[in-house]
Order: structure tokens, then C-alpha cells, then sequence
């Protein structure tokens, strides 16, 4: 028989290996409270309710008598009544998903309050103006939370008040006007909603955490998790936690800390805080706090505790920290702690320092960081001069360089990125509801706010430029614009350059520069801390990864690049790119040729051209394998345009003959779907000569390096086999021509011959292709196309955006590798090809071999190696040693 199923856990019950039912939030509190911290007590509403109630519409029917026997609890332990009309005990409700979703689901602060209960807490606090600021706060959060009320009728008329009264801040207004106020929104509620703000605080509590269930389907919690892959059916825990409160003057306030700067990984307790101020005042940025380093003077006392508290957290999680806490008339609470989002720069020098310091291993370290971070640290930097005046300057909240036009809401910045604009999104200070903006922005300016904003906070977890608090802006959404204190005027579409690093912004496109880590990653050489630690972390990766990684070159200066980035070899040298430019004409006289002395001469007058190349690739990759693609593409590519040449020759009374013969040769050679006609093995058994041509210049560019010392190590690849006959028929011409110059050269030549595994019945033959085979190389740009039956180019561009929105396809199959159908097909091949060749070697050369989550998954398949663009190899390191990594957690939860 089943145990019951619990739903509601009292902080004391719980424990941080619990997230995934009381979520990271609860799971923190429960750990706190065990770890014997300050935390007011409360419970925890399972995810596991919110997945009950998100599939029925109701909650378990448990969850009524739970919710109550825990209240009954919380209201021993702190020894009011939740709601008492004479000190009456107040709750938050907050909700706590498993993994971190700042700002993206429900709040509901001062659950209790009521007509009668506000005078209780005016008369317990001794703060008239207090309680009732804190029940216009419940009566406006319930109202839009859970009763569905426009916010903006709310904030219409906070405004008119503070107008009338001729004041900046909520502070200003005293308790008539707050009470004023506090009866103007409930009417406000009445006549939007037609019934009454609840009075009954059992009543508040039950819907409050209904809202917070029902805020998991919520639009912008929705675009949080598919930007993040965060799973849909996990669902939300519920907080309910005894209220303690900033806001009763200024010995009492609120703040956000962190046990490292989470923009550059620093050593050191940093934060922000508000006094005489509730905790979602410094999340809304609506009030600039001030850095921690305040308190520090005003109440050194309580700033000494909460750096014992933090350093005691710290030394728990072993990672980054992120704390809330609030300080009630001079004693300190702590409300939350998580394992803290952080930059890319951060990233990297925390978990190098961690290591450092003893606290983490080296394989910790590793799994602590990941390619979308490697990826950020490579991009460039802003190249500025002491001369280039900046706009403005702000709190640098997420670092990192990004040129847009500007755009003051979240709907234009969808709008003018879809249309392919580069967009900078200017808010005075951000909300959950801007999210769907800030994703299509390449950068947040807002004039308020600081480090632990919602700005700043969802701009660091994705990885985007963020200025904050930046105060002599005047931003001005209405009239599409922004002022400077010194009088500039920028407006909507202007051009800005946001510096996320330096927290400036300039007016126009600043020019662009080589990252630090770019160039310490080429040279090997670190420039700072950070530099250092990246180099560091990827030196462990390399030493545990099992995959080696190749690089995608087609030239011996992309090779000579690739190597210095740690390229153990080129994966991928497509042959078919050094027919270009001005060796086209070459490849014209040989499609043109009429009969076999033309194309012999046109192959003839080619191959010491590949030779060339093929000898200076070897020579950059020396001692290292080049996998060497035969031609590939249609022929059909190398010639002029049909439409074209059919215009050029129609516009001139006097034809050229040679476009003349062209056209025919590109008429002849049409095909209703090129990408699967004559192209790859097919082309190279259908021209005599060409593979020949190709397979000799490869043969005597090894003979070359051979004679002048080098240690080439060439394969040949055959492309597009379907069958093992094609690829019988490809190596014995192969084996042949290498016999042939090998006599010749009286050199021995050892050039494996492999094929590209691209089509699905190639994967799904593979065991007798590998008997004809040396290495197999998986092309899984073409096998997904052929896989799914569609076109790359045509997909993206059309239905592919409409599939990601509807959930058909979580990803791009040409960006991360389609598992169960693709991936499914690699791991048919490789299983089928070893048992037959035991000795086969096995890689991939598309794209996704730069792709994070597709090396992991290769890295499970069992292949030797990937293979990508050089400016990937960095990131393909890094993840080919992440993958390599067992036993250690590489998921992130930040």
C-alpha cells in the first residue's frame, strides 16, 4: 500500500536534496533553517499540488487540511493569529520553482490584512503610516495577481496622488493618503472585477496560492522556460513565511547580497540596499539602493552578522550565493538564498577561485561552467579611446558590448528584431513583463536599479549587456525618447553602444576589438584573471575529455588558426572551396570539355593548384590528421546563373558564344533537386578523371612534406555513399592512383579512405559500408535534411519559428542533434560499423560538432571525435571535457 502523499512541508521538515518537490526556494529555506539561521518560519506548498491542480483545475483535496495544520504551526511559533484584528500575523506568498525563474511567476506580500487588522497592525507596529502602506501594497498586489486587475489603473492612480500631494516617492505620502489610497484600489477592484477585495484572511491565503499555481502557465514564465529548457510539467512550489518588514523606518530595511560580485566573480560580500523599504522595492529597482557598504556605516553591528551569515552559506553550497534579507527595527532576517546567477566572466573566475581555494575540484570547476558562457567571453569588446565621452554612466549589471537602435517596450523590440534590427531596449526600470523584449534585445539600458534589479538579474542569467541605475537619463517611453543631463535628446531608433563591462553608453556605433579571451585562447598567454582562468579550466578539460576535437578548414591560414586554438587536426577540408575565384575558369573548361583530351587538360591545369593547397594544409596540420573531402557540390554550382546567362544573352544583339555555351551546359546539367542528383561519389564515378585528379594531388602533396621532412597524415573522404558498391568502386580508383604515385616518388604512402555518413540508408547499411571503409564520418548537416525530408535554408526560414513557438521541436535540428531520430541513426552506425571494423574511427563534421548539448551527446554515441568552424574549438573542448566528467553534475541551475 502507498504511503499518503504529503503536499505541505514546515520549513523545519525540509532539506536542500528536496528541490525538486519544495523547489529551490523552499529547499534553501529549509536548508537555512537547519543550518540554525535567522529565517521567519513558514512552510512550503509542494510542486507536486501545483501539478495536481495544473492538470485537474483543482487542488488535491489534502491541501486544504495540510495548508491549515501548518498555519496552525506557524501561528504557535510565532505566537499571533494570521489576520487578528489586534497584532495580527502576516504572511508572503511567494512562489519557487526548481529551478530559478527570477521575477517570472507570482508575489503576494501581507496576506492577513484586512479593515479591522490594519488598525491592530498600526496600533502593534506603533507605525500608522506603515500599516497602511503595507495594505495598499496588499490590496494592489492581489487585485492584479489575483483578481486579474489591469496594473496600470493602480499605478495611474499612486501617480495622481503623489501629483495632488506634488511629491516624487511613495515615501512622501503620509497614512491619510495611503488610506485614501488603499480604498481607492479596492474600489477600483469592485468595479473591474464586480466583487470585493476578500476581508477574510483564509480566504486571501487560499487564493494567493491558487494565483501563484495558476502564474506557471503565465505568458512570461512560459518564454522564461523555453529560452532556459526548463521542463513545462514541473511545475511551482508555494512559500508561505511569516512577514517581518523594512518598512517601519529607518532602522529597518531590505537588500540583496552576494558572497561574490556576480558581474566579474570577485572575492568580496556585494549588494545593494534600501532602508525603510520592502524587498520587491530593491528587485523593481523603483528606488535606487544604496551598496552595501551603507549598512556597513549605519549599522555595522548587523552588517558584521550578515557577513557571518553569508560566509557560513557560502561554505555550504560551495558556490556563489545570492541572498535576501531584511532588517526589522535593527534585527536581521534572512528570507531566501540561492546558488546565484551570475555573468560569463563570473562564472569562470568563481569556479577557478573555488579551486583554488580548496573548496571544489578541478572536475567541480569544470562542470561549473559551460560552452554559452565560453562562447560570451569570446565575443569583442568595445575599442574606445579616453576622448569618447560617454552619454551616460550606470551600474555595469551584465557585461559585454552590444551596438542597437533604441526602443522604449518590449512589443518594438520584437517587432524591429524580427525584421533583422539590432535593438537596445531602454526602460526606466525593467518587469517581468518586459522579458519577451529583453530576449529579442541585445542590450537593457534603464535609469534605476542597480546590480540586483530584475534587470540586471535576468540580463546576467541570459547572457546579455545590461546597464543599470543609470540616474541622469530621463527616460520618457510616451514620448520615445531619452534625455541626458547634459540635454542630449536620443530617440526611438537612434543608434547606441552599451558597454555592459564599463556601465556607460555612448551615442552611435562604437568600433569593435578582439575579446581578452579570444586572444589569450590564440596566443595561450592570460592577460588578467580572467584570461587565467579560462585557460586554466580548459587545460583540465583537455586533460579528461575522451573526444578529441578537430577543426572545419579549408586553407592553410584556417588551419595555422585552428591549430593555435588546439585543433588536433581538420575534421573537414572541403575540397570543392578551392574551385573558386579565379580557378572557376578552370572548372568551366573541364564541365565544357567535349571530349576526353579537353577535361584531362582542364583536371591537368587543376592539379597542381590542389596540390598547392593540399601541401600547405598539410604542412600547417603536420603530424596531425586532415581528412580531405572529395568534390562534393553539383557542378552545376561552378557555372554562372541560368536566369543570368539567359538575360545577358538575350540583352545584346551579338552573343558571346562561350555564355552561349554555358547556358547549354547549365540547361543540360539541370536538376530538379541538385542537392540530390549528381553530386559526391555519384560525380566523382559519373566525370572521368576528376577523382583521380583529386586523389593525386592529395597523393603527391603527402609525397612532397615526406621528402622535405614533414610528418603528413592525410584520409580521403568519400562523400554522399548510399551504398557500399559506390564505395568499393571510389577506393579502388583511390587505391590505385596512390599506388601509382607512390612508384613514382618511391615514397610509401599511407592515406586511410573513408566516407561520410550523410543519408539514412547509409546509417542504417553501415555494417557493410564499414567493411570498405577506414573511419566513418558522420555529415549530420545533410542527414538531418534527408532525415526529415526538408531543406535547411527553406525550414529556418518559414515554419521552423511557428514549430518552436507551438513546442513541435524544442530546438533547431541543424543546431542541436535530433536525438531520437538522427542521433538514433549515428548510434545504429557506429554499433554496426565496429562489429564489422573493430578498428573504425568515427567523428563528426557538421555544425553540430560545435554545438554543446549534440558533443555531449557524441561524446554517449561512443564517437573518436568532432569536428567544427575553428572559432568554435574552444567551446568543443570545453564540452568534450564537461562531457567526459562522470559522477559530477554538469547541468545548470542558476
Amino acid at each position: 500500500m502507498n504511503a499518503p502523499t504529503t503536499y505541505v512541508y514546515a520549513f523545519a521538515e525540509g532539506s536542500r536534496e528536496m528541490a525538486g518537490l519544495l523547489g529551490g526556494k523552499g529547499a534553501g529555506l529549509a536548508e537555512m533553517t537547519r543550518l540554525g539561521l535567522p529565517v521567519p518560519p513558514g512552510f512550503t506548498v509542494t510542486t507536486e499540488a501545483c501539478r495536481v491542480y495544473l492538470a485537474t483545475g483543482e487542488e488535491p483535496p489534502e491541501l486544504a487540511v495540510e495548508t491549515a495544520r501548518a498555519l496552525a504551526g506557524l501561528e504557535r511559533a510565532m505566537g499571533r493569529d494570521l489576520g487578528a484584528a489586534d497584532d495580527p500575523l502576516l504572511v508572503s506568498v511567494r512562489s519557487g520553482a526548481r529551478f530559478s525563474m527570477p521575477g517570472m511567476m507570482e508575489t503576494i506580500l501581507d496576506i492577513g490584512l484586512g479593515d479591522a487588522s490594519v488598525h491592530g497592525l498600526a496600533k502593534a507596529s506603533g507605525q500608522e503610516r506603515f500599516a497602511w502602506d503595507s495594505y495598499r501594497r496588499l490590496v494592489q498586489m492581489f487585485g492584479h495577481t489575483v483578481m486579474g486587475v489591469d496594473g496600470d489603473l493602480f499605478q495611474d492612480a499612486l501617480a495622481a496622488c503623489r501629483a495632488r500631494r506634488a511629491v516624487t516617492t511613495d515615501q512622501d505620502l503620509n497614512a491619510a493618503e495611503l488610506a485614501r489610497l488603499a480604498e481607492e484600489f479596492k474600489g477600483i477592484i469592485r468595479r473591474e472585477t464586480g466583487a470585493d477585495f476578500p476581508q477574510d484572511p483564509a480566504e486571501q491565503l487560499q487564493r494567493a496560492i491558487r494565483a501563484v499555481f495558476d502564474s506557471w502557465n503565465g505568458e512570461r514564465a512560459r518564454v522564461y522556460r523555453h529560452r532556459e529548457h526548463i521542463p513545462e510539467d514541473l511545475g511551482t512550489a508555494v512559500n508561505v513565511q511569516a512577514m517581518v518588514f523594512g518598512n517601519l523606518g529607518p532602522d529597518s530595511g531590505t537588500g540583496v547580497a552576494f558572497t561574490r560580485d556576480p558581474a566579474t566573480g570577485a572575492r568580496g560580500v556585494y549588494g545593494d540596499y534600501l532602508s525603510d523599504a520592502q524587498g520587491e522595492d530593491v528587485v523593481a529597482g523603483v528606488r535606487n539602493a544604496v551598496p552595501l557598504a551603507e549598512l556597513k556605516r549605519t549599522d555595522p553591528r548587523t552588517h558584521a552578522a550578515l557577513g557571518d551569515h553569508l560566509r557560513t552559506l557560502e561554505s555550504h553550497y560551495r558556490d556563489l550565493c545570492d541572498v535576501e534579507f531584511t532588517v526589522e527595527r535593527g534585527r536581521l532576517w534572512i528570507l531566501q538564498t540561492r546558488v546565484g546567477k551570475r555573468t560569463a566572466q563570473a562564472a569562470f573566475r568563481i569556479a577557478h577561485d573555488l579551486r583554488q581555494e580548496g573548496t571544489i575540484t578541478a572536475d567541480e570547476a569544470l562542470a561549473r561552467v559551460s560552452g554559452a558562457e565560453l562562447t560570451r567571453l569570446m565575443f569583442p569588446r568595445f575599442d574606445t579611446r579616453p576622448t569618447d565621452a560617454p552619454l551616460a554612466r550606470g551600474v555595469p549589471a551584465s557585461p559585454g558590448a552590444a551596438v542597437g537602435v533604441v526602443v522604449f517596450d518590449p512589443g518594438t523590440a520584437q517587432r524591429r528584431a524580427a525584421a533583422g534590427e539590432d535593438v537596445v531596449l531602454v526602460r526606466r526600470e525593467t518587469t517581468p513583463d518586459d522579458l519577451p523584449g529583453m530576449i529579442a534585445a541585445r542590450a537593457v539600458l534603464t535609469s534605476r536599479g542597480g546590480k540586483t534589479s530584475h534587470a540586471a538579474v535576468v540580463a546576467r542569467g541570459m547572457g546579455k549587456v545590461c546597464v543599470c541605475g543609470a540616474e541622469s537619463l530621463t527616460v520618457e517611453p510616451a514620448e520615445r525618447r531619452f534625455t541626458t543631463d547634459t540635454g542630449v535628446v536620443v530617440r526611438e531608433g537612434d543608434t547606441v553602444s552599451v558597454d555592459g563591462t564599463a556601465g556607460t553608453v555612448h551615442l552611435g556605433a562604437l568600433p569593435l576589438t578582439a575579446s581578452d579571451v579570444g586572444r589569450a585562447l590564440e596566443t595561450g598567454e592570460a592577460t588578467g584573471e580572467p584570461t587565467a582562468a579560462v585557460l586554466d579550466i580548459l587545460a583540465h578539460a583537455d586533460a579528461v575529455r575522451r573526444l578529441q576535437v578537430r577543426a572545419n578548414a579549408d586553407t592553410p591560414e584556417d588551419a595555422a588558426r585552428a591549430r593555435a586554438l588546439g585543433a588536433q587536426g581538420i575534421g573537414l577540408c572541403r575540397t570543392e572551396h578551392m574551385f573558386l575565384g579565379e580557378r572557376r575558369a578552370l572548372v568551366e573548361a573541364m564541365i565544357l570539355a567535349r571530349d576526353d583530351t579537353a577535361r584531362a587538360d582542364a583536371l591537368a591545369a587543376l592539379l597542381p593548384l590542389q596540390r598547392g593547397d593540399f601541401t600547405g594544409i598539410l604542412e600547417a596540420m603536420d603530424a596531425l590528421p586532415v581528412t580531405i573531402r572529395l568534390i562534393d557540390p553539383p557542378l552545376h554550382e561552378f557555372l554562372p546563373d541560368r536566369t543570368e546567362l539567359a538575360v545577358r544573352l538575350a540583352g545584346t544583339a551579338h552573343p558571346d558564344p562561350h555564355d552561349r555555351e554555358l547556358l547549354d551546359a547549365v540547361e543540360r546539367m539541370h536538376e530538379q533537386n541538385p542537392m540530390l542528383g549528381l553530386r559526391g561519389v555519384r560525380l566523382g564515378l559519373a566525370v572521368p578523371g576528376l577523382m583521380a585528379m583529386q586523389v593525386r594531388a592529395v597523393a603527391e602533396a603527402v609525397a612532397q612534406r615526406l621528402r622535405d621532412g614533414g610528418r603528413p597524415h592525410a584520409e580521403i573522404m568519400i562523400p554522399l555513399v548510399g551504398t557500399v558498391e559506390e564505395l568499393r568502386l571510389a577506393r579502388t580508383e583511390a587505391e590505385r592512383v596512390l599506388a601509382q604515385v607512390a612508384a613514382g616518388t618511391g615514397t610509401a604512402l599511407d592515406c586511410p579512405i573513408g566516407t561520410m555518413i550523410e543519408l539514412p540508408r547509409a546509417a542504417l547499411t553501415a555494417g557493410r559500408i564499414a567493411g570498405a571503409a577506414d573511419f566513418f564520418s558522420f555529415g549530420t548537416n545533410d542527414l538531418t535534411q534527408t532525415t526529415w525530408g526538408l531543406s535547411r535554408d527553406d525550414a529556418e526560414a518559414s515554419f521552423f519559428p511557428m514549430y518552436l513557438e507551438k513546442g513541435v521541436i524544442d530546438a533547431s535540428p541543424f543546431e542541436t542533434i535530433d536525438r531520437e531520430g538522427v542521433g538514433r541513426l549515428v548510434e545504429l552506425a557506429v554499433a554496426a560499423g565496429r562489429a564489422v571494423n573493430p578498428a573504425l574511427e568515427t567523428g563528426v563534421c557538421g555544425e553540430h560538432g560545435g554545438d554543446p548539448e549534440s558533443i555531449h551527446f557524441f561524446h554517449r554515441a561512443g564517437l573518436d571525435y568532432v569536428s567544427c568552424s575553428p572559432f568554435r574549438l574552444p567551446v568543443a573542448r570545453l564540452e568534450a571535457g564537461r562531457a567526459a566528467l562522470t559522477g559530477t553534475e554538469t547541468g545548470d541551475s542558476r
